[in-house]
């Protein structure tokens, strides 16, 4: 809501400078977001009448005037601007004005000069150069009344202050100049000008047939024919001022009062030519099939969800929100019609945002305008009309006001006891009713109680804590106690045995990944390809028509980040996510932080793309594979050691995915992007994921003391031939099973020898080994707490492992 200060002091002048009076509505709930001047600062610049304007001698688009600014001799000022004419009075910078600065950030200053050989004493000056608009077509025209020598700022009233408030939804009663000016009187005790609504005088008895059909949309319905109304006529320069620094250009008269009074009262109205109306006029919900081009020039379709005004042949308006181009007013308009109603706000509420609209006048409907003022209003907009654009022949008719529905007003009641509690300091019956009655709210008494029967402009008075907010407004946050909270507190303590999301984050970063954070709303073809998932959770009111189901993995947002660096020409990416998923689950039920039927389990999930390491000389390039992101895994849930067995995802290559599994139990999935994907997304090479349940990543041992141990460990190296189809996991799974865990410490592959293809007629591979076999060299390290392990020992424990490989994998000892 933006306003200027003079407007407000015209209702209500409290003895506050500019900034005490925005405190104070600070202090009370009405934010004051901004104050900004009218116009920068500019000196001796007056009123100017230009008395005769000659051809330069020696320039075409130059003329010579002669410029009257109440001195005993005009002044000669040279001036290019395509309307400067004899008769106009405009702005006239004297010498030794100084003009708002340009872009170099310093101010201009006028001095005598000489244009193609004439001299100058002065300049006229255009609203752009006074930054007053950026409208640079030509001088400033003032109107033919303003006195000459007067200082332009006090004349344009250019010391006025800029209001911009930030309004919360339920204060909808400051939608106004009126309205906030009313809140002023209540906070400062300053006298309020309380608005007259003089009748107009009518002299018709026309009447426009008007049928509500829906009470649930439109609770009252006002309105009045003018005829023989003056189109043409200018706006008058007071007015076009105010509705500039309100933020809304000028249009044309009639949509300027309309304009005008919603700004003072808070009343958004519609004007309707009523020649362009057919028949009368029928305020219902809309059908399907319907369409209606609006002011705007968008052409949309309603159905039984909008409310409309229509007449005997279309649809001709909006309900509330705005009107339709088929019977706005124009030049050639004669008669109208001036309509005021009040409007249900369940019943415009996100109907312009279904549109990807929004209009002043829906902004007040769907939060509450006083249904009790329709015809006080009227008259207040027929008085300007009749003022502005009026003739000799111009004649009004009776207002014609229908009252279908108006809404109820329930006494809401505020134990004085409670709101000191919820207040937080002590107060007394007599406060609470001086805070509600300076409000303009109707006080009854009780014993320790006070009931109030809210008025028709405060929608937001349903309940005992709504009385409560307003007796803090009118005392003032800022006079509120400070009182430290009394509380039992105790610590939450994680459990030793797991870590918070923050370690998995910082060892994530640790392995040089950037954490990314991205919607919980993806687009449906990611959850059909990359998860799998045919019957995705669906959003009913997506933000965005592409981002209309609920994502159920992570690596989805992981390749949008992605393909956003790609495209940017970043080469190196390495990102994570830690979120929730959404997945349907009949056996989840509703609670504080559950939606039945729905799991909300959260996962972490990386994406690495590019060269494994960053540049350096010390080592070749070498694009990131299947094992960085498997050593990353394994970083990540250390010291826990978990297996990897092969897998499908539908995200990942069939060949290069692994299931992750920590204590016999899948926990998610690592590999490479399925090639179908890759070429999908248009990547250069492929990038390398993992996705994991986060409470298993959270999981850690806890530390246990083990002596140190007092003999050395025994090293044996063995080699061993197993058929290429036998995986790591499988050989490390037979060694640990073969021996107990008291005697073998550690196992660890250290060397793989594959050999090379043979061609046809070549005797056996080098090594001894046969096509489709490999050689794996594995150190065992073999310990005893309770004595030193002898010779025989030892071999026997190897002789152990070799047999038990044998029987296992089909091991034999190269």
């Amino acid at each position: 809501m933006q306003f200027p200060e003079s407007w407000l002091r015209e209702f209500c002048n409290p003895p506050l400078t500019t900034q005490e009076l925005a405190d104070t509505l600070t202090m009370a709930g009405l934010e004051v977001e901004e104050l900004a001047p009218v116009a920068p600062p500019f000196t001796k610049i007056v009123v100017g009448e230009i008395k005769d304007a000659q051809p330069h001698p020696n320039a075409d688009r130059l003329r010579v005037c002669q410029v009257d600014v109440g001195a005993p001799e005009p002044l000669t000022i040279v001036c290019g601007a395509p309307n400067a004419r004899v008769g106009i009075k405009v702005p006239c910078a004297m010498v030794g004005a100084e003009l708002p600065p340009g872009e170099d950030g310093k101010p201009f200053l006028i001095k005598v000069g000489k244009l193609r050989g004439v001299e100058s004493f002065g300049m006229l000056c255009s609203a752009r150069e006074l930054k007053l608009s950026e409208d640079h077509g030509g001088l400033l025209e003032l109107p033919a009344d303003a006195p000459l020598g007067q200082d332009i700022r006090q004349y344009l009233n250019l010391d006025d202050t800029l209001f911009t408030l930030k309004l919360t939804p339920n204060l909808a009663h400051c939608l106004s100049v009126y309205g906030i000016a009313r809140e002023v009187a209540a906070l400062t005790g300053a006298p309020l000008k309380a608005p007259e609504f003089p009748r107009v005088a009518t002299a018709i008895d026309d009447r426009l047939p008007v049928r509500i059909s829906a009470t649930d949309l439109c609770g009252r319905f006002s309105g009045r024919v003018i005829r023989n109304v003056n189109m043409r006529a200018a706006t008058p320069q007071w007015m076009v001022d105010r509705l500039a620094r309100c933020g809304q250009r000028s249009v044309s008269p009639l949509v300027d009062i309309s304009n005008y009074v919603m700004f003072e009262f808070g009343r958004p109205s519609h004007i309707f030519d009523l020649d362009k109306i057919h028949g009368g006029l029928d305020v219902r919900w809309g059908r399907a099939g319907e369409s209606l081009k609006l002011l705007n020039g968008n052409t949309i379709g309603v159905d039984e969800k909008v409310g409309v005004i229509a007449d005997d042949e279309a649809v001709e308006s909006l309900a509330g929100i705005m009107g339709g181009d088929a019977t706005a007013v124009s030049d050639d308009t004669r008669h109208i019609y001036v309509e005021a109603a009040f409007w249900w706000p369940e019943a415009v509420a996100g109907r312009s945002r279904r549109y990807n609209f929004s209009t002043d006048a829906g902004h007040r409907f769907e939060r509450g305008v006083d249904p009790e003022l329709t015809v006080e209003h009227i008259e207040r907009i027929t008085a300007l009309i009749v003022e502005i654009c009026g003739t000799s022949d111009t004649v009004c008719a009776p207002i014609d006001d229908q009252r279908a529905n108006m809404p109820a007003r329930n006494p809401v009641r505020m134990r004085v006891a409670r709101a000191a509690k919820v207040i937080g300091m002590p107060l007394t019956q007599a406060q609470c009713v001086d805070a509600l009655e300076r409000l303009g709210l109707p006080v009854e008494q009780g014993e320790g109680e006070v009931t109030v029967v809210p008025p028709s402009f405060r929608f937001d008075l349903r309940l005992e804590e709504d009385l409560i907010e307003e007796v803090a407004r009118v005392v003032g946050y800022h006079n509120l106690p400070t009182t430290a909270p009394l509380a039992p507190t105790s610590p939450k303590l994680r459990a030793e045995a797991r870590r918070s999301s923050f370690a998995v984050r910082r060892e994530l970063a640790a392995l040089g990944y950037q954490e990314t954070i991205n919607f919980s709303f993806v687009e449906e073809r990611w959850e059909r390809e990359l998860a799998g998932n045919e019957a995705p959770i669906r959003l009913l009111n997506p933000i965005a028509s592409q981002l209309s189901v609920m994502r159920s993995s992570l690596l989805g947002s992981l390749l949008q980040v992605l393909k956003f660096n790609l495209d940017r020409k970043a080469g190196r990416v390495r990102v994570f996510e830690l979120g929730r998923v959404f997945l349907r689950d009949a056996s989840v039920p509703a609670s504080d932080s559950t939606v039945a039927g729905y799991a909300q389990p959260m996962r972490v999930a990386g994406l690495a793309y590019g060269a494994s390491d960053a540049l350096q000389w010390g080592r070749k390039d070498k694009a990131v594979d299947f094992y960085d992101a498997k050593g990353d895994v394994e970083a990540l849930l250390a010291p826990l050691k978990p297996r990897f067995e092969l897998a499908t995802h539908p995200a990942l290559h069939p060949g290069r995915c692994a299931r992750v599994l920590l204590d016999g139990q899948a926990i998610g999935f690592v590999g490479e992007l399925h090639p179908q994907w890759r070429q999908s997304w248009d990547l250069p090479g492929a990038p390398v994921l993992f996705e994991l349940k986060l409470d298993a990543v959270l999981q850690r041992q806890v530390p246990a003391f083990r002596a140190v141990a007092k003999r050395q460990l025994v090293e044996r190296d063995i080699a061993v031939v197993v058929a290429e189809r036998v995986t790591h996991d499988e050989v490390m799974g037979a060694i640990a099973a073969a021996l107990p865990a008291q005697l073998l410490r550690s196992a660890t592959l250290f060397d793989v020898f594959r050999p090379q293809p043979q061609r046809a007629g070549e005797g056996v591979p080098a090594g001894g080994l046969a096509q489709g076999e490999k050689s794996l060299a594995i150190r065992l390290s073999l310990g005893s707490d309770a004595e030193a392990l002898t010779e025989a020992q030892i071999d026997s424990a190897v002789q152990t492992v070799l047999q038990a490989l044998g029987q296992q994998t089909g091991a034999r000892l190269r």
